[in-house]
């Protein structure tokens, strides 16, 4: 059995370490993620840029309640997660300025170091693999853009702390709309965050399609990954007049899951098809067989 080191080279791989491969740390200082900085000569942060600002000129209410209208009735596909993670393989998140590695190689970098921490916790560490997993809709006619990226309600007042702020949203309607853009806009004060319309993307499909589908996760997984790229009110603070004591538990586990999906990413690549038998044991014991997406 061969795997991969954190400098790409190949080394044989202990046998007894089948299910516990290479440990993979990313060296990048903390402060260094999420570095959304505009720089026209940095192909990454350009196309991520790019991403965000047709992202905002276009999730509007209207176009929320479109695409959960297009994608909740769960008639696009059939596929098992294992099928739909290898898919994944073939996706990277134009979104995301840490990383330019196939969006599977990341589930692996997320689930292998919550294994590492939480050793007894497995539905915990399927949540880490199984994370992104709406983002197939972009195999599915969605350009990235309403797939990928961090999530905010639509609805009301932008967010301060939204990525590439105010002047990213100039285009959208909503943004002159009077019954959007105040502070409360469509909603009552401390309605709760999962009363909120959030912009369309793989957070709330994924959430959706695991609801739908009779998934056998604790509530506590199912809100880290509903919730996960809400980083303007888990990491920024924003939207507390919507925030209930409830939803402070709910922050508590966002959090506890977003250590690992953000400080995981790495150049070290799993060696996946090692990893592949403990993971298809998670899958058939939490969310088995052919799911309708």
């Amino acid at each position: 059995m061969k795997f991969r080191n954190p400098d790409n080279t190949i080394s044989l791989m202990d046998p007894s370490l089948l299910l516990r491969p290479e440990k993979i740390y990313s060296d990048k200082p903390m402060q260094c993620f999420r570095d959304y900085t505009v720089d026209d000569a940095d192909p990454i942060k350009e196309r991520v840029r790019r991403t965000y600002y047709t992202m905002h000129s276009h999730m509007t209410v209207d176009f929320v309640r479109s695409k959960m209208e297009k994608w909740l009735k769960f008639n696009h596909f059939k596929s098992s997660v294992k099928d739909a993670l290898i898919k994944l393989n073939e996706l990277v998140d134009e979104s995301d300025p840490d990383t330019d590695l196939p969006n599977i190689v990341h589930a692996f970098q997320t689930a292998e170091r919550i294994r590492e921490d939480y050793p007894h916790d497995d539905w915990f560490q399927l949540i880490g693999l199984i994370h992104d997993l709406g983002k197939v809709m972009a195999f599915y006619d969605e350009p990235q853009w309403c797939v990928v990226g961090d999530t905010f309600p639509v609805g009301c007042k932008w967010g301060r702390t939204i990525v590439y702020g105010d002047d990213s949203f100039k285009d959208n309607r909503d943004t002159y709309n009077e019954k959007y853009n105040t502070e409360l806009g469509m909603y009552k004060p401390k309605c709760g965050i999962e009363n909120l319309l959030m912009s369309w993307g793989h957070d709330e499909y994924l959430y959706r399609v695991l609801k739908h589908n009779k998934a056998r996760f604790p509530e506590e997984g199912l809100q880290m990954i509903r919730f996960h790229s809400f980083y303007p009110w888990h990491a920024g603070g924003d939207y507390s007049q919507f925030t209930t004591a409830e939803d402070e538990k709910i922050k508590k586990a966002v959090l506890k899951f977003n250590q690992y999906d953000l400080y995981t990413k790495s150049a070290g690549v799993p060696d996946i098809e090692a990893l592949w038998p403990y993971y298809e044991s998670l899958i058939e014991k939490y969310i088995p067989g052919v799911l309708e997406w």
